[in-house]
């Protein structure tokens, strides 16, 4: 088997995966919230998931590296199905401890899934692409944006199956699908990609370069910015403030996360010089200052009486294009400056800071909204985009440029 077609194969596995898993997370927050649960239980709830995501990106990245990514992406998808089944055991009869602390653990098995699955795709996309540098920011936003944009229909997905189906029945058949997805996997995918020609060793995992640790460094205020408002502020904003129901809080949080998506995907056509020649690493750093005005300029309207309506989902909706490109901008530039023997390690050190960064903005998400309400979550929100700017200040420009 080529290596092409073995990406292929990953990369196929990786969006069916990501349809359940944004499934998952809309079905675990509408169902906890309609059952009377605090923002900061149902922040909880999602914190382990993101704890384990530091940690497999990390580790992951290792494995990778040593046993290649056919097995990482093939344990991903078996734990995932492991942790659909037991989350469909939850019974509504336990005390809110019992529960919070089960799926706290269970979602940890789904945050070991995801991140194994991720870093599989993504490290692929480097040993496929090479090092022509337009070619790998095609690739990588191809990939990084169709995966969001079925992590959306995966949100929408979610509500809708909480609607039809319920709980538990949502949840087996997820499971049932992912069975699927392994089998086709496990006859398909035979030849493996990613293992490093020297020894790897546990030392590796933290020695890297300047220009990926200021990388992670803005990566990870990056996506707390984002998840500070997205986990737990908006959603239960759009329920409890506004009066909507499943469906229309997941068909939203669908919609952004697929126009996030497409904006991704499409970012190398609008900014051809990306990739090609052009200062890449300022473009991240110009973009980001530029993200910032967006969650201040929303909590100003919000707090200035304006509809909230238009206010919240229009300035979201500009939110959501501004980070696409932001996030496609640091998933090209981890990839320039990887290494191409052992890709994983790299990769596996700068998704553990995005995870970090998840985790951060998870936890805060619920402690703003219950302090502050959504406007201290739009606050926090640019603050942080602020210091992920300040670190992208200073890359230096991709070596594998044109430049």
């Amino acid at each position: 088997m080529t290596d092409a077609k073995a990406y292929a194969t990953v990369t196929a596995a990786y969006w069916g995966f990501t349809l359940t898993d944004g499934a998952l997370r809309m079905l675990v927050l509408l169902h906890f919230h309609g059952l009377g649960y605090s923002p900061f239980d149902i922040a909880l709830l999602f914190l382990l998931y993101e704890v384990m995501g530091v940690v497999t990106n990390l580790l992951g990245g290792w494995l990778g590296a040593r046993l290649g990514l056919r097995i990482t992406l093939f344990a991903g998808l078996t734990v995932q199905i492991v942790a659909l089944s037991a989350l469909s055991l939850v019974d509504q009869t336990w005390t809110v401890g019992l529960s919070v602390a089960y799926v706290m653990g269970v979602q940890a098995l789904s945050g070991v899934a995801k991140d194994l699955t991720k870093m599989s795709s993504k490290s692929a996309v480097k040993l496929v692409a090479g090092e022509e540098s337009s070619v790998l920011f095609k690739w990588v936003a191809v990939l990084t944006g169709s995966k969001n944009a079925l992590k959306g229909v995966g949100f929408f997905l979610g509500g809708l199956l909480l609607t039809l189906l319920g709980y538990q029945m949502a949840l087996l058949s997820m499971a049932g699908a992912l069975v699927v997805v392994l089998a086709i996997c496990l006859a398909v995918l035979t030849h493996d990609l990613g293992k490093a020609k020297r020894k790897v060793k546990m030392k590796h995992l933290f020695s890297k370069s300047r220009e990926i640790n200021l990388l992670s460094a803005a990566r990870v205020f990056l996506f707390c910015a984002r998840d500070v408002w997205f986990v737990v502020g908006v959603p239960l904003f759009l329920s409890a403030e506004m009066g909507w129901g499943f469906t229309a809080v997941s068909t939203f949080m669908a919609l952004w996360v697929i126009g996030y998506g497409f904006v991704q995907a499409g970012a190398p056509k609008f900014m051809r010089g990306v990739g090609g020649g052009a200062d890449s690493a300022g473009a991240a750093r110009n973009w980001a200052f530029g993200l910032a005005i967006l969650p201040a300029g929303i909590a100003l309207g919000l707090a200035a009486g304006f509809d909230p309506a238009i206010i919240l989902l229009g300035g979201l909706g500009l939110f959501g294009a501004v980070f696409a490109v932001n996030s496609a901008l640091h998933s090209y530039l981890i990839l320039a400056y990887a290494r191409q023997d052992g890709v994983a390690l790299d990769v596996g050190f700068y998704y553990m800071a995005n995870a970090v960064g998840r985790l951060a903005g998870t936890f805060a998400s619920g402690i703003a909204y219950q302090t502050g309400g959504l406007a201290a979550c739009l606050w926090l929100s640019a603050g942080l985009v602020i210091l992920s700017a300040i670190f992208a200040v200073f890359l230096s420009r991709p070596s594998s440029s044109s430049v």
